[in-house]
């Protein structure tokens, strides 16, 4: 097997809290931490960075293998975090070191960077103009341990600081897509409508996916976010496609479901927020021990040999 080449990636888009998670668990993606780059003074401290006098900005440095995942789509997702059209900050952290900004470590990123940047600005996506910053890479210092994967360590208080500061609605209301109910009922069939939408449950054993044997990945039938491997996939003898664990588990989200007389988890996506199903604690314990029990109405399949075509080509390195 060819040994792996890793490449770095370093990005400032405001608070590095909420600059992990977009990145972390994708394919290809070896390692995220959060830091601080842009200044002068080695080894800053995060106290001495938020005074906005050492000239470094809060940042993220990731560690990536091109080949998997390539740097075009960092960009990608990088932009859907911040608001580039905020040049003192982000949201309600404001000062120099929560400008945003993409710091390139060689000439091919440079390009890549402006051309992306270059994208948004002819989109007229936003009025206002693109404020975010593409400089040379200066040294990268990580920041404390309690800053690591503090969206992992922290989750409720991350979800909360998320919500309070402006970013999570911000990215909702601006890259997100959004449907009405006429869009949605003529995408989707009358089955996909009532499953996603109205948190309807199709018929077991009599939908699509229930006894599906293809390697491939799910996708969300309204967004087309990845949700599910098949390598993850298992016949729970229920009737309906059952999972071990997503792809990503910062994809869905969970909410407690009272419906029915019963108190369960429904599995929601975190991009479309369709309704999918339901996760309990009955899966195979070798495996972690949940149960991700899905609407087959609520996916579509996307065969192995069709990532690529659909713009999926990194999830091929799962399947070996």
């Amino acid at each position: 097997m060819d040994e792996v080449t890793y490449e770095k990636a370093i990005f400032a888009g405001g608070c590095f809290w909420c600059m992990v998670e977009p990145f972390d668990k994708k394919p290809g993606i070896q390692k995220v931490l959060s830091g601080y780059t842009g200044g002068d003074k080695p080894n800053p401290t995060y106290k001495e960075v938020c005074t906005n006098t050492t000239g470094h900005r809060e940042a993220v440095e990731i560690t990536f293998d091109p080949n998997v995942f390539p740097y075009s789509k960092l960009l990608d997702i990088f932009w859907q975090q911040i608001d580039p059209t905020d040049s003192g900050g982000q949201f309600n952290d404001r000062g120099e070191s929560y400008k945003t900004a993409i710091y390139y470590l060689n000439e091919t990123q440079r390009e890549h960077a402006q051309a992306s940047k270059k994208e948004l600005e002819n989109s007229g996506k936003f009025t206002k103009p693109i404020a975010t910053d593409i400089l040379p890479a200066k040294p990268f210092y990580p920041a404390e341990n309690e800053h690591q994967d503090y969206y992992k360590k922290q989750s409720f208080h991350y979800q909360l600081y998320k919500k309070g500061s402006g970013r999570a609605d911000f990215i909702k209301q601006h890259w997100k897509k959004q449907y009405t109910k006429e869009e949605l009922k003529d995408k989707l069939t009358a089955t996909q409508y009532f499953v996603t939408q109205e948190n309807g449950t199709e018929q077991p054993f009599h939908n699509e996916y229930w006894d599906n044997q293809e390697e491939g990945v799910y996708v969300d039938i309204v967004s087309g976010e990845p949700l599910f491997s098949s390598l993850d996939q298992y016949d729970a003898g229920c009737g309906w496609p059952s999972f071990t664990k997503p792809l990503d588990r910062q994809s869905l989200k969970e909410n407690l479901d009272t419906s029915h007389g019963m108190r369960r988890i429904e599995v929601r996506s975190e991009d479309a927020d369709s309704h999918l199903g339901h996760v309990f604690d009955d899966g195979p314990i070798d495996k972690g021990g949940m149960r991700y029990c899905i609407n087959s109405a609520a996916l579509r399949f996307v065969p192995k040999h069709k990532l690529k075509e659909e713009g999926l080509e990194e999830y091929l390195s799962l399947f070996h």
